[in-house]
This record gives structure tokens, sequence and C-alpha cells, in this order.
């Protein structure tokens, strides 16, 4: 009765075109998030460069050269962002979510090159150890570059996870492993400060291992993506929200996948076989609308109602067995 009384006084609607404006407001709001982001770091690189110009600092260079290169992750993820919004098609009859993901594999690729160089300058460094000057300010301008960083990182990672971005989400991730870079700077400098050369490469190594962790994570979440993986406990909440409808007997299939940061589900329900055609589509929208409001970010959702089996009656769908022989 609750349900009930919310869902009349809430405005709120079901049409296709206000999922396709939930789904718009979405990518807007990616978009806006990775222009804010943009902003900030390029503010936050331009510092550090002026830094660079002062102290000729080669690993606060390294980290300026990151903050550039994480602020134009934002390019591939905005077209897939603007690609996402155009209508589906009759070739992409599904529309060009799918673009989110290709991103989120070319921010994986940024994020392990930063990697790698990031190990490569700390073996350098190593091999030969430089006097770092204007200690002070390099040591300024590393706060800066991680105070920077981490509130893009902040930033991107919640509005990702709000909107169900997984690619804004690895996005942020790479923008925490620039402050991280940030962070060896500052100790660097810290060692510079104590006369201890290898203190700047000893830390730039350990922070390479900090970057692969986040690296597996990122690509742990693009992965489960495009392979279509979702959370199990939202199948759950689906199926049991199915289930409470009334006329739904059972769940037979049920399959759910990602599209960008779109959901899209699709169901056969169990119904009494005796009744009318109208009558089991109608608890076919019922279904669909409680999956709704069950589900967070649902945007589509295809709803099919199977008559329940009954004694002396064919398998309805035995013409389609040879279809889909056993494994």
């Amino acid at each position: 009765m609750r349900h009930r009384a919310a869902h009349l006084f809430t405005p709120h609607s079901h049409e296709s075109a206000d999922r396709i404006d939930r789904a718009l407001e979405s990518s807007a709001r990616g978009l806006r998030a990775l222009w804010v982001s943009l902003a900030v770091l390029g503010a936050t690189a331009l510092a550090q460069l002026v830094v660079v110009a002062m102290s000729g600092s080669v690993a606060l260079l390294g980290d300026t050269v990151h903050n550039f290169a994480d602020a134009l992750t934002a390019v591939p993820l905005g077209i897939a962002f603007l690609l996402g919004r155009r209508a589906a098609t009759r070739r992409f009859t599904y529309g060009y979510g799918r673009a989110e993901d290709l991103a989120g594999v070319v921010i994986v690729a940024t994020i392990a090159a930063s990697a790698a160089l990031a190990a490569w300058t700390a073996i350098d460094r190593l091999a030969d150890p430089r006097d770092m000057e204007h200690i002070p300010a390099v040591a300024a301008a590393a706060v800066t570059g991680f105070v920077g960083n981490e509130w893009v990182a902040r930033y991107r990672i919640r509005v990702g996870r709000e909107i169900g971005s997984a690619a804004l989400v690895a996005d942020g991730l790479h923008a925490r492993t620039d402050g991280f870079t940030s962070l060896a700077v500052l100790l660097g400098a810290g060692g510079a400060a104590l006369d201890w050369r290898p203190a700047d490469p000893i830390v730039g190594l350990a922070i390479t291992v900090a970057i692969l962790l986040v690296l597996r994570h990122a690509c742990r979440e693009v992965f489960h993506r495009v392979m279509d993986a979702v959370d199990p406990g939202l199948v759950d909440t689906a199926e049991k929200a199915l289930l409470g409808v009334e006329g739904v007997r059972g769940v037979g299939e049920l399959r759910m996948r990602w599209i960008g940061h779109r959901l899209r589900a699709e169901i056969a329900v169990v119904v009494d076989g005796d009744l009318s055609v109208r009558r089991a589509h109608r608890i076919a929208v019922e279904a669909e609308h409680a999956l709704l409001h069950a589900v967070p970010k649902p945007t589509a959702a295809l709803v099919h109602a199977d008559p329940a089996p009954a004694p002396g009656h064919a398998d309805p769908h035995l013409a389609l067995a040879h279809h889909h022989p056993a494994a």
C-alpha cells in the first residue's frame, strides 16, 4: 500500500520518451564532469609547468606530462558520450552506448602506459641520480598536482557511479594514479632536501606498484562491462520484484546487461496458460513496471509471457528445440 500511494503522488512516467530523456540527462552529466575535470587538470598542469621552467625538475616534468595526458583522456570519453546520445539505427539497433566501453578500453591502455612511463623514469633516475633545485617550489607543485588529481578522481568516480558509466569511473581511477605520481614527486623532493638522491627513484618504483593495483581494478571494471557482466544482486532484486507481481507464477529467462551507462533487461515470466492475450500482456506490462521501480537505472526492458506447462499440452517452444541443441 505504501508503494502504491507513493506511486500515485510522485510525478513520473515509464514512457519511452521519458526513458530517453533520463538517458540524455545521464550523458549530459557525464559530459559536464569531463569538461569540469578537464579545466581543473589543465589549470593544475599549467601551474606545475611554471615551476618546471623555474626548477628544471625532471620528476615534476613527468608529473606535469601525466596531468596533461589525464586531461586529454576526456577527449575519447567525451566523444563516446556524444555518440551515446545518438538515436538507434537499423544497423546499430541498440544505439551507440557501447562507445563508452570502447573508451574505457582506451583509458585502461592509458593507465598502463602511465605505469610503464613511471617505472622507466624511476629506473632511469635510480641509475643516474640528479640534483634538484628550488625544492620548496617543487614540493608545493607536487601538492598542487595531488590535490587537483584527487579532486578530479573523486568527482569522476562519483558521477560515473551515479550514471552507471564504467568508463568514467576508470577515467577517475586514472586521475588518481597521477595523484600518486605527484606524491612521489613530493617525497622525492623531501629526499633531495635531506641530500638523499635515491629517495626519488625508490618512491617512484613504489608508486608504480600502486598504479598497477589501480590498473588491475580498472581492467576488471571494464572487462566486466565488455563481457555484459552485472552485479548478481541486481538479478536477485529483479527476480524478487517480478515474482511479487500478481499473475506471475515464475521467472524463466532473465538476462540483464549494460550498454554504456544504460541497463537493459530481457525477461520471460510464466503466467497461467488459460489467460487471454490481453490479460497476459497486462501482466507483462505490470512486471516491467515493477522492474523499473526495483532496479536502478533501467532504460529498457522486454518482458515475454510464457504459459505455464499443463498436462496434455506440448511445450510451446518445442518447434524451436532443434535450433538450441543441448551442449
